[in-house]
């Protein structure tokens, strides 16, 4: 191991959690497959941990060793399998005869946005999140930090082409609006009654022109001058509440 490097995943790719959010809710999710943990004596002994984990106490400086330098692993840390994947199709079946809303991120590629994008798709009680396969980032510590458990209980869709995508959410029944800065109207005043997918592109290069034109709508939050943009966590959070409000 070089100086000072701290691995977020294991020799074998898989990738490490920490902290007592993204473990816990690691721990309780059935579909989850958790390969093996390390922990203070402190930190795990209250735990009622299955009997077949392999469990290994450690230090927190060891623990340290373990992750990214300065991560707050609180005292445990897991090593675990990505999650199984997640069809759009089978989602959008699930969905059916509910108003929930669906987020879809194109080309959001930082861990810690799309991690609290999951945890306000959680606080919403959205569907699920769609994302393109190749422009997003893959489960990890830092994003399993981020969503505070919401990664455990968040559909999260990958899928190849993200336009046929949401021609299917479309099929499905949903107005796609995409939220952009350059958009006339706001967010109210475009997305009526029907069940929204809610669609977002990376800070500074926003949505690529060709996803604009598989929204039905493109709309803007109605922020103040003195601010150019808001933070893309923080832009879901506020439309999935302007949605889940609306009379």
């Amino acid at each position: 191991m070089r100086k000072g490097h701290r691995p977020s995943q294991s020799v074998s790719g898989r990738p490490r959690f920490w902290g007592r959010h993204a473990v816990f809710a690691a721990l309780a999710n059935p579909d989850r497959v958790i390969r093996r943990m390390w922990g203070t004596r402190e930190a795990l002994t209250p735990l009622n941990l299955p009997s077949d984990l392999p469990v290994t106490f450690a230090d927190v400086a060891d623990l340290g060793r373990l992750v990214p330098h300065d991560a707050p692993h609180q005292g445990m840390v897991i090593e675990v399998d990505p999650l199984p994947d997640i069809w759009l199709g089978d989602l959008l079946e699930q969905a059916q005869g509910n108003r929930r809303p669906l987020v879809v991120l194109d080309q959001v590629t930082d861990p810690h946005n799309v991690g609290a994008v999951l945890r306000s798709a959680a606080a919403f009680d959205a569907i699920g999140i769609v994302t393109q396969d190749r422009n997003s980032p893959p489960e990890s510590g830092a994003l399993a930090r981020s969503a505070s458990g919401a990664l455990e209980v968040v559909p999260w869709v990958r899928v190849v082409n993200l336009a046929r995508a949401l021609d299917e959410i479309a099929e499905a029944g949903f107005w796609r609006i995409g939220l952009t800065g350059h958009a006339k109207g706001t967010l109210a005043e475009v997305m009526g009654d029907t069940r929204i997918a809610i669609v977002l592109g990376a800070e500074g290069e926003g949505m690529r022109q060709n996803t604009e034109t598989h929204c039905d709508e493109l709309a803007k939050l109605p922020i103040s001058a003195r601010v150019e943009s808001l933070n893309i966590s923080n832009a879901a959070a506020i439309a999935l509440y302007a949605i889940t409000t609306r009379g």
